[in-house]
């Protein structure tokens, strides 16, 4: 393979594509560096974005980063190129995750680029889903999308469903009683967060959902501890439908190959139709997240638990400019 010449006009766009990755709390914890000299660009996480009380490790941060890395991949296949990934490169430099270079279209460039459409239809929804059961044939397509990645992604069974909402009502009353915890969560949601001038981050009321009328929800509710006017109630399904997204070590690497995965899985889904959200609360407290974890199936260490089904998407959220996130050196 030769490399590809790219300006800096392409490098932009794929940029701008791969910010519509999700994140927790939408912090966005991504900086993104073009060499021309070279035809690098470079991923680098982000410290002052970083969760310092529900995410100490920066494990979060490093999945949201690698979401990005993926969305990059399948915004470069479209464009005709395919992109050589590195992952940590240097380990002078700690905060730099990946690099990556182009090429000519490479093998697996079609089905990256088919991925495309989806990009910008993905969204969280924490909105009710319906009773509908998700297909054998789709779960098995998300199943070999995690694959594709170097990770596992399997689908509890009912009892294991309960375990795991469990653990978010768990996660939820340790989060009440953490006052830094519970200031983080307010700094990055709610309040005035529309598309603007001054903010384009964080949660914005708008994409609360709603309460739920009928016991716990299983998603995250980011207005308990502040009212929203017409946010209204819903009835939430009782048994969602959940897939944990596992990898076999815990190491930054790990959490990288997981971070690609993710997106790939919720870009599948949202290609096929499905809505999806995240519930990552148990993983947010170590004397939980173990527990997470299929003891009856090859699960390893889980890094996200995602939920499916069919119901209306969610809304978008707001994204930082590419100017903010994209030096040219």
């Amino acid at each position: 393979m030769t490399a590809r010449t790219v300006e800096t006009e392409t490098v932009a766009r794929l940029v701008a594509d791969a910010v519509t990755a999700p994140s927790m709390h939408n912090a966005q914890p991504w900086r993104f560096v073009f060499r021309p000299d070279d035809e690098v660009v470079e991923l680098y996480g982000d410290p002052e974005r970083a969760m310092t009380r529900t995410d100490p490790d920066h494990r979060a941060l490093h999945l949201g980063c690698a979401a990005a890395l993926f969305n990059l991949r399948v915004s470069a296949a479209r464009h005709g190129l395919g992109a050589r990934v590195r992952l940590l490169p240097d380990g002078s430099r700690p905060w730099l995750l990946a690099g990556v270079s182009f090429e000519a279209a490479v093998d697996g460039g079609d089905e990256l680029a088919a991925l495309y459409d989806a990009l910008r239809r993905r969204h969280t929804s924490r909105l009710p889903f319906g009773d509908e059961a998700v297909p054998p044939a789709v779960l098995d397509g998300l199943r070999a999308a995690a694959r594709l990645e170097g990770c596992h992604l399997t689908v509890p069974g009912t009892w294991h469903i309960e375990t795991l909402l469990g653990l978010v009502h768990d996660a939820e009353h340790l989060e009440e009683t953490d006052p830094l915890v519970r200031a983080e969560t307010a700094a990055w949601t709610g309040g005035d967060r529309s598309p603007g001038p001054t903010r384009r981050d964080g949660v914005p009321a708008e994409a609360f959902g709603p309460r739920s009328s009928g016991g716990p929800a299983p998603v995250r509710d980011f207005g308990r501890d502040r009212p929203v006017p017409d946010r209204g109630w819903a009835v939430f399904e009782k048994r969602p439908r959940l897939a944990l997204l596992g990898t076999r070590g815990d190491t930054r690497a790990d959490w990288l190959l997981a971070g690609q995965a993710l997106e790939r899985v919720l870009l599948r889904a949202t290609a096929d139709g499905l809505a999806t959200s995240m519930t990552s609360q148990p993983l947010e407290w170590p004397e939980l997240r173990w527990t997470v974890r299929d003891p009856l199936a090859a699960t390893g260490h889980v890094q996200m638990v995602l939920r499916l089904g069919y119901g209306p998407a969610g809304p978008a959220t707001p994204r930082r400019p590419v100017s903010e996130v994209l030096e040219v050196r």
